[in-house]
């Protein structure tokens, strides 16, 4: 076993500066970079930065449990790896690095329709220990995402995720001015764009009624698509802004999460992505109503720094820090968290809103390429 000062990651924020140090210019602006202003990105953070926790005393937290039933099945933190397109621009091996990644440390991966991998090849690579979400786009005609359903039927995957905020691409003005033109974008051109725009609750309809699965509905930011989703019997409800990359000035995340935890009221699983980078982010989510917590920028700052390795290391940190936020707290598990662990306060100001998760590294880390 090597010693903390044999380990190339000891922080956090280790990971966003070797990122940073492996990716060209392009790979760290589709990493950083979010929708026109990204004010939708900077909010994401604030959110969570306008969060204090309130700690209780004098519990015994001799033992403390960091487990989650994650789509039905045992996960070692609340916590899954968000799905993300073009990873092969941060490591070669793209979405199965991720994979062996979250097989070593036994958390859920959701896996973009996008990637170069499809779910059978992951699985097989992993020799079905992963936990795996297939998350869709809708980029083909009804009879074509049938066929997708059905193959994650045959697969019997815990859930099937579609992803509903991306009816018109964004207007990403980084990889625009830099004339940075995504592989894995262009392979969506064509009646793409059609079906996206297209996408509808009877298009839900139809899927949750030809699948064997919870379906989650990804991209999910007011209370009244919470409740529409629970009408069309929708199993979880995604709370997401896609980090900060679709609609410009849209509501943060967590901020999104009360009003939607709210109207909710347990009727069906509540998972949440945007800015969440540490163990704090995560007891905040779930003293707010969250069942899971996605990592998205955090899983591509690890995947860059190390590959598999890498993100087995982000998620072991993360762990820790995880585990002396609940010890703090005065819980024992995450379901000891409810809204009297949270409390509003004035969110700290830093050069780089975005990387405000780790202050050492304000002034150190362009924010701009």
């Amino acid at each position: 076993m090597s010693t903390p000062e044999q380990e190339p990651f000891v922080t956090l924020h280790e990971f966003v500066t070797k990122a940073r140090e492996n990716l060209d210019d392009n790979a760290w602006a589709y990493v950083m970079g979010g929708a026109e202003t990204e004010s939708a990105v900077r909010r994401n953070r604030m959110a969570l930065d306008s969060l204090a926790l309130r700690p209780r005393v004098l519990n015994d937290v001799s033992t403390i449990d960091c487990t989650a039933t994650l789509f039905g099945v045992e996960s070692r933190l609340p916590v899954f790896l968000c799905p993300v397109g073009g990873l092969e621009a941060l490591h070669p091996d793209g979405a199965l690095a991720v994979a062996q990644g979250a097989t070593a440390f036994n958390v859920p991966m959701l896996l973009s329709s996008v990637s170069t991998w499809s779910p059978a090849q992951l699985l097989e690579r992993t020799q079905n220990k992963l936990e795996l979400v297939f998350q869709l786009y809708a980029r083909e005609d009804a009879d074509g995402i049938d066929l997708l359903v059905e193959r994650s039927n045959e697969l019997q995957l815990p859930a099937f995720c579609v992803t509903v905020d991306s009816a018109l691409y964004s207007r990403r003005e980084r990889d625009i001015a830099a004339r940075f033109v995504k592989p894995w974008r262009a392979r969506g051109e064509g009646n793409s764009a059609y079906y996206q725009a297209a996408l509808s609750w009877k298009d839900i309809d139809r899927m949750k009624s030809n699948l064997n699965m919870p379906l989650v509905l990804k991209g999910i930011a007011t209370h009244e698509d919470a409740q529409l989703a629970i009408d069309h019997g929708v199993d979880v409800i995604y709370v997401s802004n896609h980090g900060g990359r679709q609609l410009d000035h849209s509501v943060g995340s967590a901020e999104a999460l009360v009003e939607i935890a709210e109207a909710v009221n347990g009727r069906a699983k509540i998972l949440v992505d945007g800015g969440f980078c540490r163990g704090t982010d995560i007891a905040k989510a779930l003293a707010l109503g969250a069942d899971g917590v996605g990592l998205g920028r955090m899983m591509c700052y690890a995947l860059a720094a190390d590959g598999p390795a890498g993100i087995n290391r982000m998620l072991e940190i993360l762990e820790e820090e995880y585990r002396t936020t609940l010890g703090l707290l005065g819980v024992q598990s995450s379901t000891q968290l409810n809204s009297s662990h949270v409390q509003s306060a004035e969110a700290l100001q830093y050069d780089n809103p975005m990387l405000s998760a780790f202050p050492l590294l304000d002034g150190l880390i362009e924010y701009t390429t």
